[in-house]
């Protein structure tokens, strides 16, 4: 009898704790978030003045994040999660992690290929795989495809980092998804044979190996050009400054693009604020000061990149389904160890 009044106490407990939790949420917002960007903070603390809703940021990696939602099932006070790369959304989807959403103003604003199919996830910014190239050393009609960058005439030329990296395993998956896995997998082959040095470091790195003449050729994201260009530290302008861009596929597939994507949680307190958000994020002044400050394109077909990335000229971009990228994710990593590419 005693234990059946402490369990009976236990869920009143637990069950009131809900119900205030839910009166507490109605004007607060929990954010999980990967990115740690000055542009974002701008917008969070725009954000909360405007509609007078709250924020609580949640700061850590993606990795980290998941794995907390996961831990915390229906406990979970998170309303959204963001995070960049599209295999990461995935990969928060997959694991039921989040829930449909659907939005009129979203709808007209993101194309299909840049949202999950089930409604899960929509991309805030897009950001290009280019080719970074020196600038006294490479002549760029030489330059292609993605694939010609496995070819022998760039042996010992090709600086790109760990096949770990989200985003060169996404490159891949579209590969795969846009040719086969046959074709990937002599592509990263050749890849792993023309590479100037064993992978390391980020995209900046790559660059910076570039203007120090370890390689003459570095795949890398668009927005780490524009903020090497834009720091504050001498060495990194001069190793922006060194290199050009180029935009492969562009007679084929057209350049591979991902995202930074927001979607929302599974078990979110405030689903409507949440959907707010993501309304607020994807508007015309949000994307100017994502695209301003950080060097990504805009989702927002209405808004003009920075002058850096206009500076490179129109591309065409790959418009295949990044749902894709997750899809073919693991596959992608199998071939990256089949291929040595550390």
């Amino acid at each position: 009898m005693q234990k059946i009044l402490y369990l009976l106490f236990i869920s009143v407990i637990v069950f009131g704790c809900k119900s205030d939790n839910k009166k507490e949420t109605e004007n607060e917002l929990t954010v999980y978030t990967h990115r740690h960007y000055e542009s974002d903070q701008k917008l969070f603390k725009r954000f909360e003045q405007e509609s007078g809703i709250k924020l609580n940021i949640v700061n850590a990696s993606a990795d980290e994040l998941i794995q907390k939602m996961n831990l915390e099932g229906e406990q979970s006070p998170a309303d959204v999660l963001i995070t960049v790369d599209a295999g990461r959304l995935y990969r928060a989807k997959s694991q039921g992690l989040l829930q449909s959403f659907s939005s009129k103003l979203i709808d007209s604003i993101v194309p299909e290929h840049l949202k999950d199919e089930d409604g899960q996830w929509v991309g805030l910014t897009k950001r290009a795989r280019v080719i970074a190239y020196a600038k006294d050393r490479v002549d760029s009609t030489q330059l292609s495809t993605y694939a010609n960058l496995a070819s022998e005439k760039w042996d010992n030329e090709i600086l790109v980092r760990s096949s770990s990296n989200i985003y060169n395993q996404s490159l891949l998956a579209s590969i795969i998804a846009n040719q086969s896995k046959e074709f990937a997998e002599e592509w990263a082959q050749g890849i792993v044979e023309n590479m100037a040095r064993a992978p390391k470091g980020n995209d900046r790195d790559q660059v910076k190996a570039v203007a120090n003449d370890e390689g003459n050729l570095a795949i890398v994201n668009t927005y780490y050009i524009g903020k090497l260009l834009n720091s504050e530290d001498q060495s990194e302008v001069e190793a922006g400054k060194s290199v050009n861009i180029f935009f492969p596929n562009q007679e084929t597939t057209g350049t591979h693009i991902n995202v930074s994507g927001i979607g929302v949680a599974k078990y979110s307190p405030n689903k409507e604020a949440a959907i707010q958000f993501i309304e607020f994020l994807l508007q015309e002044e949000a994307q100017k000061i994502f695209a301003g400050s950080n060097f990504e394109y805009p989702v927002n077909p209405n808004v003009e990149p920075a002058e850096i990335l206009k500076s490179w000229g129109d591309f065409k971009e790959d418009n295949l389904s990044l749902n894709k990228l997750g899809e073919y994710n693991k596959e992608a990593v199998i071939i990256f160890d089949k291929a040595g590419w550390k």
